[in-house]
């Protein structure tokens, strides 16, 4: 009975959606920072370099309630994530070193991701955009200097911060020496932490080195999707969010074959394709952050399109190919996450002693 329990539970869980928080607020924060830099390249003719401009806006996602202060803090701690995933995916675009160098330097970015965001408690937890900003640049042709695509990141980056401390103009609260809170780190969390860190490295290197031998394209969508189960505080939740994101992304390239695909439902079909698609990216992205919090299944529907039509202002590609290759490789990605939480587990884990979390999650957390 217990495991017929479990199912009905994860089932439940599904299309059970948590309480508001303060969505609204953060999801306009959020959609603001990437319109801004979006639409400013839209105007100057450069759609294609979209992709910079939004993971520096994702910024943004970081610090949703906390005080105006420490969310510049927090959000200056996550840009160093975000900015850094971009200028590492653009060196190797630049020096064209895919497959195989792809997946060792990502693998490995993410062990030391892990290590950081854990330190410094990065809500949404874990490296989790820094390796997709990685992976997605990487695998994008460079239409500017590499300097100018690290520069586009910053800027927009930047931009959030002053979004997100916009508000302190109206309270103008400031306390002094309030800092985020960090634990001091004990030899039990150090051990956490390096056991946290092993699992990103193994599961982003396993789901990359399959996407690469499955000769896909994208091998960098199974390497993040395995980094999703990995947030989880547990065993359930890490089982939880790799399904929630395996339907979320199914259910959102539902949505991308709408519009990618010639029909009479597509918006392109009516409008500019490049204003269609930039303006979709910036809705998704509001919509992604309304359901952040409350339900990562539903962020999910809405943040596959964000990354699909990025990639699709980037490098135009074969729709039917994008749709099937992102579908396997978020289920090889997912199903590789969620084996090596299984897997790898601390000495206290496996004599049945719940380990210290280094920076525990819960099952609505995004990535």
């Amino acid at each position: 009975m217990a495991p017929v329990r479990k199912l009905l539970s994860l089932a439940r869980d599904l299309h059970s959606i948590g309480p508001a928080n303060n969505d609204r607020l953060s999801a306009v924060r959020v959609a603001l920072s990437v319109a801004v830099p979006t639409l400013f390249l839209l105007a100057i003719g450069r759609p294609e370099l979209t992709l910079y401009a939004v993971f520096g806006g994702l910024t943004a996602m970081y610090g949703r309630n906390e005080s105006h202060q420490l969310r510049l803090r927090h959000q200056l701690q996550a840009a160093v994530v975000l900015v850094g995933g971009v200028t590492v995916g653009t060196f190797l675009a630049v020096n064209h070193i895919h497959s195989w160098g792809l997946v060792v330097v990502e693998a490995l970015l993410a062990g030391v991701g892990s290590v950081y965001s854990d330190r410094v408690r990065l809500k949404p937890n874990g490296p989790f955009f820094g390796i997709l900003a990685l992976g997605a640049c990487a695998s994008v042709p460079v239409a500017v200097p590499f300097g100018m695509a690290v520069l586009i990141a910053a800027a927009s980056a930047s931009f959030s911060l002053l979004v997100g401390f916009a508000g302190w103009l109206r309270v103008r609260a400031w306390k002094s020496g309030a800092v985020r809170y960090a634990p001091a780190l004990t030899p039990q969390l150090r051990q956490a932490a390096v056991v946290h860190a092993a699992r990103y490295v193994t599961a982003v290197g396993v789901a990359g080195g399959i996407g690469v031998l499955s000769g896909s394209g994208y091998p960098h969508w199974a390497m993040a999707a395995a980094a999703v189960p990995l947030a989880g505080a547990d065993m359930p939740s890490a089982v939880n969010r790799g399904i929630h994101r395996i339907v979320g992304t199914f259910l959102g390239l539902g949505i991308v074959a709408v519009v990618l695909f010639p029909g009479p439902l597509s918006p392109v079909r009516y409008l500019p394709a490049t204003v269609v698609l930039m303006f979709l990216v910036i809705i998704c992205q509001f919509c992604t952050e309304l359901f952040m919090t409350r339900h990562y299944g539903w962020a999910m529907v809405f943040f596959t399109p964000v990354i699909l039509l990025m990639t699709e202002l980037a490098a135009p590609v074969d729709p039917g190919r994008l749709l099937a290759e992102r579908a396997v490789e978020t289920l090889v990605g997912a199903l590789t996450g969620i084996a090596v939480v299984v897997l790898i587990r601390s000495r206290k884990r496996r004599s049945g002693t719940p380990p210290p979390k280094p920076a525990a999650a819960s099952s609505a957390d995004l990535p």
